[in-house]
């Protein structure tokens, strides 16, 4: 079990359906996405292009570069499709009490 804290990120009301949420947690840019019940975390910016990826489209389990059109898989953070290779760097959630809260490294 990992002893870094958990951040508040934003009520959980406020993470829209089957899409995806920029958020600033503890200074961070930071993605949430919502994939029917679940809920993942990673950086914001694509790491092909510097690219906002709450501005991307969600389509299941990948999010797409709205720049480029990489594809990462928003559970693992795994670069799906080319130009994308590096991964993302992901963060465990956890929803409690009405709120969306992420472990950052």
């Amino acid at each position: 079990m990992s002893d870094k804290p958990w951040i508040d990120a934003t009520a959980a009301d406020a993470l829209p359906t089957n899409d995806v949420l920029g958020v600033v947690v503890a200074g961070r840019e930071i993605a949430l996405y919502t994939v029917g019940d679940a809920v993942y975390a990673s950086d914001m910016l694509c790491t092909h292009g510097d690219a906002r990826l709450c501005d991307g489209f969600l389509d299941g389990h990948e999010i797409e570069c709205p720049l480029h059109q990489g594809k990462f898989d928003v559970r693992d953070g795994r670069a799906t499709w080319e130009p994308a290779c590096e991964p993302l760097r992901c963060h465990p959630v956890r929803i409690e009490g009405g709120r969306v809260f992420v472990q950052i490294d």
